[in-house]
């Protein structure tokens, strides 16, 4: 583990099987988990927890103050889970009081010169292309797809299992399921190809079909087409998960194509 010309804190926790390369800054109050490769030129700084066996690319900060004028300097974290690889230059803040922390899952790929601000959460199984920008207090669900150069406002919500266009502009909720394309950004259909991979066998996906086209192709507005999902449509785990998605979104849903 030990690297002549890498700077690690001694009140830093690391794995004895961490490989760190040259030029590698870690600050005090960092914990890094068994199996993980940091590479050259990377800064991880306090209030950062990585997990086991990730992958740490050159030119990566993790754990930079917030870039939120708010921020006080109140003891906030930035938490990486296990297997997860964050290629060259991404940038992932700590939180601030409002979370108290920004949280990347589980097996995520953030590819390189992504932005994850403070208090943002990633599940588990997400994909963010290149220079995706995520300001703070966004929502990604598990398994979501960013193409690259997205960029996400601040408290948006992005469901599970979604495709998202690279380039897109995300002002507004995008729920579970989807994809969303186009400019402004709308509901392109159901990301039927990424479930089938995911082994949701047919009928799940023709019922998540359905209501979609409750909420996308009825000419009902979103609180009347949900009304009519709950009464007509058998409860599932991913009916009540859309409804409770609909119901919960703080910034809207993203329309559908006109």
């Amino acid at each position: 583990m030990k690297q002549p010309l890498a700077y690690v804190h001694p009140d830093a926790k690391i794995a004895n099987n961490v490989v760190i390369e040259p030029f590698v800054t870690i600050d005090k109050n960092v914990v890094i988990g068994e199996g993980t490769t940091i590479g050259s030129n990377v800064t991880i700084l306090e209030g950062t927890r990585i997990g086991k066996n990730c992958r740490i690319f050159p030119g990566a900060v993790i754990g930079a103050i917030p870039q939120d004028l708010k921020f006080r300097g109140e003891d906030t974290l930035a938490i990486i889970g296990d297997n997860t690889t964050i290629r060259e230059c991404v940038t992932i803040n700590r939180g601030t009081a409002a979370k108290g922390k920004t949280v990347v899952g589980n097996n995520c790929l953030i590819m390189a010169y992504c932005h994850v601000a403070h208090d943002t959460i990633v599940g588990n199984n997400v994909i963010m292309s290149n220079c995706v920008q995520l300001a703070g207090e966004v929502i990604i669900d598990d398994f979501a797809i960013i193409g690259g150069g997205a960029l996400v406002h601040q408290f948006c919500h992005i469901g599970s299992h979604v495709m998202i266009q690279g380039g897109a502009l995300i002002n507004k909720d995008i729920p579970p399921y989807v994809k969303a394309a186009r400019n402004p950004i709308s509901y392109s259909g159901i990301n039927s190809i990424g479930l089938r991979r995911r082994n949701f066998d047919s009928e799940t996906i023709c019922q998540i079909q359905e209501i979609y086209r409750y909420l996308y192709l009825s000419g009902m507005n979103n609180t009347d087409a949900v009304e009519r999902i709950e009464a007509e449509l058998p409860a599932t785990k991913e009916r009540d998960e859309i409804i409770q998605f609909v119901r919960n979104s703080q910034k809207g849903i993203i329309r559908g194509y006109l």
